[in-house]
């Protein structure tokens, strides 16, 4: 028997079972009956102080240094900072005595948990509480397809219907994204999706943030520009559906749900492979380096925060600066040769932002080197210094979200008709 006949047979045995149950009830009764999705007995709130690895993490619980699971592999790096709330709880089993499933951040609790995340949509589901997705049949949770594993199987309007769910922890302002790091499962997901909508099973992605002052929704073009074109290119294939959830500080879901805003012109817009970057390198002590036509400069030890541009193919510009072994063209290139790599963030636009951040960077670094990489413009310089680690910088966090995220926030805010300028 196909997949598409199993499918069908599935949702008609599945669908004949339950005929003779109620209508569900909807959001707001299951509120006023004291109902309500609230998925942790017993919290625990600690101190985080740093992440050890993808899925450890070091906190303070009670003036006590303990180690927590951390069940997201995303990078997470404008939500976990040193000393931000984080919410654990007990392990009956396993290697270590907690897992962290939430992180306070503005002073709301923001889900870690993507296992958790799944069962909130479950549970959304079951009381009609996604736009596009009321009165679904709920046939199987993780359903095996093909190459890949779903997390939903669907009946929906007597047909199948596949849908992934993706936990979006990612948020500035009134916008929240997905991914925050490069996901080839995720866009693999995508493509199946669409694949299996030309073979006529329905199927989409709801993308759950936490985070209730969002109104859109963007694919992080930043971190997998990939990601964000594939879903572009499917929109009209696939439902796709940004809801924006609140969670109480017992972490149950609050008795509301919303639809995001998709900017679909700005996304085709901004979505290319083109824009700015920060560069962040390392060096372990003072070392002086020759710098072409800067001739011989100190360079202290600490981290180095290199500003640049590339009007196209940004992520070959930035593959450059990754290599050692080139041939020297840029003032950047006798710093890499001597320095370790630690990052490097584009920030994707059609606008010229790399004198601006730099002009950002200049208010909180420790130092910098004067006219190095700003040859061609009027900055003093588009290297800086800092003393630690610009990731556990509030300011530093700060200054990508704004660029990334930010600053689209207030042209969507001036353009309540989603045509940006």
């Amino acid at each position: 028997m196909s997949y598409h006949n199993k499918v069908k047979n599935g949702c008609a045995h599945h669908v004949a079972a339950h005929n003779s149950e109620a209508s569900k009830p909807d959001m707001q009764n299951i509120f006023s009956e004291g109902q309500r999705f609230k998925p942790f007995k017993h919290l625990y709130p600690g101190l985080f102080n740093r992440r050890l690895n993808r899925f450890l993490i070091e906190c303070t619980l009670l003036n006590r240094i303990c180690y927590a699971y951390l069940p997201n592999p995303g990078r997470l790096r404008e939500l976990l900072l040193p000393g931000s709330m984080i919410y654990l709880i007990k392990n009956s089993t396993g290697k270590y005595p907690y897992t962290a499933v939430a992180v306070e951040r503005s002073g709301r609790p923001v889900l870690l948990h993507t296992h958790v995340a799944n069962q909130a949509v479950k549970w959304l589901l079951a009381h009609n509480a996604i736009p596009g997705l009321e009165d679904v049949t709920i046939v199987r949770s993780e359903v095996a397809i093909d190459h890949s594993r779903f997390d939903f199987l669907l009946e929906k309007e007597g047909k199948p219907f596949i849908l992934e769910v993706k936990s979006c922890s990612l948020f500035e302002e009134n916008i929240a994204l997905f991914p925050d790091a490069v996901t080839e499962r995720g866009r693999r997901h995508l493509l199946e999706l669409a694949q299996k909508a030309g073979q006529g099973i329905a199927g989409g992605v709801v993308f759950l943030t936490g985070w209730p002052q969002a109104r859109y929704f963007l694919p992080d073009y930043h971190n997998d520009l990939n990601f964000a074109r594939t879903l572009f290119e499917i929109k009209e294939d696939i439902l796709v559906k940004p809801v924006a959830v609140e969670w109480k500080e017992d972490l149950s879901l609050a008795p509301c749900s919303r639809e995001l805003i998709i900017p679909w012109k700005l996304v085709e817009r901004e979505a290319q492979d083109c824009g700015s970057y920060i560069l962040i390198l390392t060096l372990t002590h003072d070392t002086f380096i020759e710098t072409g036509k800067l001739g011989v400069q100190l360079f202290r030890k600490g981290y180095y925060l290199y500003v640049g541009s590339a009007k196209k193919n940004l992520n070959r510009r930035i593959s450059r600066h990754l290599r050692k072994r080139k041939k020297f063209h840029w003032h950047i290139d006798y710093l890499r040769d001597l320095s370790d790599f630690v990052s490097a963030l584009p920030v994707r636009s059609h606008e010229s932002l790399e004198c601006r951040i730099a002009k950002a960077l200049e208010a909180f670094a420790h130092w910098e080197i004067p006219g190095f990489g700003s040859s061609d413009c009027h900055c003093r310089t588009h290297l800086f210094g800092m003393k630690n680690d610009p990731f556990e910088n509030p300011s530093f966090i700060k200054l990508i979200q704004y660029f990334r995220i930010g600053r689209l926030g207030e042209q969507l805010r001036e353009h309540q008709n989603n045509e940006l300028p």
